[in-house]
């Protein structure tokens, strides 16, 4: 067996995490994105994710993370994943196209103030894009999660964390990392401010 297949693989993710680290901008985004969820469920709103493949993973994944709990024992935010409803996807699919799964999500689940999360690795996957779309004329705020550029997701995003790597898995490693970032502080945060008021 090659141990330098598997090292390897451990040694790439790790430089992408680094320059992740030298990356100034990166880091003021993640704090700008970590302050507009705060915001949003602070003032009664739900953050709202939506992804594809392991991407859509992803997005389940972290908004499990804050509706039922990360480190602390505290009340549940409110935040879902877009696709959950396999029915609502399957059915919009057959209907109008998979291109408007998440776009018709959002005009029926989300209401100005809420926050949308939306994660695309190339930046341009035209569901993921319609979404965005119609979450800013809703009146939300757009969190874009990509790579390199960002594509036009980066175009239509308040806010974009774009990983320094054009590797699919490389770049989902990160977003991951950083989605565990924002639910730690998030929830820190709330729980300290709810303390505070109830001390106050």
């Amino acid at each position: 067996m090659n141990h330098e297949f598997f090292t390897n693989i451990f040694k790439e993710s790790i430089e992408v995490k680094q320059k992740v680290l030298a990356d100034t901008s990166f880091v003021e985004n993640l704090i700008t994105q970590a302050k507009g969820m705060l915001s949003c469920l602070q003032s009664g709103g739900t953050i709202w994710f939506c992804g594809n493949g392991g991407s859509a993973a992803d997005a389940q994944h972290l908004a499990a993370e804050l509706s039922g709990r990360f480190y602390l024992n505290r009340r549940a935010y409110a935040a879902e994943a877009l696709h959950v409803n396999s029915s609502f996807v399957t059915a919009v699919a057959n209907d109008f196209g998979y291109d408007h799964i998440y776009e018709r999500a959002v005009d029926a689940l989300a209401k100005k103030g809420d926050v949308l999360i939306a994660i695309s690795t190339s930046g341009n996957s035209k569901n993921i894009l319609l979404a965005c779309q119609k979450a800013k004329e809703k009146g939300l705020t757009v969190y874009g999660w990509s790579g390199l550029n960002g594509g036009q997701l980066a175009l239509l995003a308040d806010s974009s964390l774009l990983v320094p790597s054009s590797v699919t898995p490389r770049i989902q490693e990160v977003h991951i990392t950083a989605g565990h970032i924002l639910c730690q502080w998030v929830e820190a945060e709330m729980v300290r401010a709810e303390e505070d008021n109830s001390h106050g």
